[in-house]
């Protein structure tokens, strides 16, 4: 072998190199989570005693009962899995209302709307290409939203500063398709103020939705929405 084949074999292994770590960079860049979900109920043992002798005061009815509405800090998040993570995606543009009657359950509704052209992963070029009519094409369907039915293991009477589980069960919509979908939840009243976390979990077919899968990446079908909302009369 000559020298000068040998300097185009060493400056192509070279390149190949360059490229491949390019490459991983950018797939890095492209594919990795940069969105941390933020809890709208504080873990467990965060919430101080709101009296002085430690004892929880008891909620009145008149404090909850009555229509509440999302506030600006309210968050949707939407999780996918693929074969080298989790990646969160993360929507702000959340409004709504929860109509609360503890004394009549069965009167209790709720509902809530999604601007999806805010949906973020924290990567623009990720951004752009779930918003086009491959998957929720936004200009069509510019809105998800979410409708209670129903309302399962809320206490009709509160401690404030006490986490409550239930059950809320309705309709989900996105891109024009409704789903039957329950919510595990929680609830807290603190500080004049309702905190709800929710999760379900949905999958691509439910919307008519193809699972993103490549050639680099495996993707599960299943989709985790999950409600972080502030509530506030």
């Amino acid at each position: 072998m000559n020298k000068k084949t040998r300097n185009w074999i060493m400056a192509g292994a070279a390149a190949v190199i360059l490229i491949g770590v390019g490459g991983y960079m950018f797939m890095d860049s492209y594919l990795g989570n940069k969105v941390e979900i933020v809890e709208a109920i504080p873990a467990s043992g965060a919430v101080a005693d709101a009296s002085s002798n430690g004892e929880k005061p008891a909620v009145t009815a008149d404090q909850l009962n009555g229509e509440w509405k999302m506030t600006d800090a309210s968050k949707v998040y939407f999780s996918v899995t693929t074969s080298r993570e989790t990646v969160n995606f993360e929507n702000a543009a959340v409004s709504g209302t929860w109509t609360i009657q503890l004394d009549q359950p069965e009167n209790m509704k709720a509902e809530g709307a999604l601007e999806m052209s805010e949906v973020s992963s924290g990567n623009g070029q990720r951004d752009e290409h779930i918003k086009n009519a491959d998957f929720f094409d936004v200009p069509q369907y510019p809105q998800a939203t979410f409708t209670a039915a129903s309302f399962e293991g809320l206490p009709a009477e509160w401690e404030e500063g006490t986490v409550y589980d239930f059950k809320m069960a309705g309709t989900m919509n996105v891109k024009g398709i409704d789903k039957e979908a329950t919510f595990d939840g929680q609830a807290l009243y603190q500080d004049n103020q309702v905190r709800l976390s929710g999760t379900t979990t949905v999958t691509f077919a439910d919307f008519g939705l193809q699972n993103p899968h490549n050639v680099v990446l495996e993707t599960e079908n299943d989709i985790s929405v999950r409600l972080e909302l502030v509530l506030e009369k």
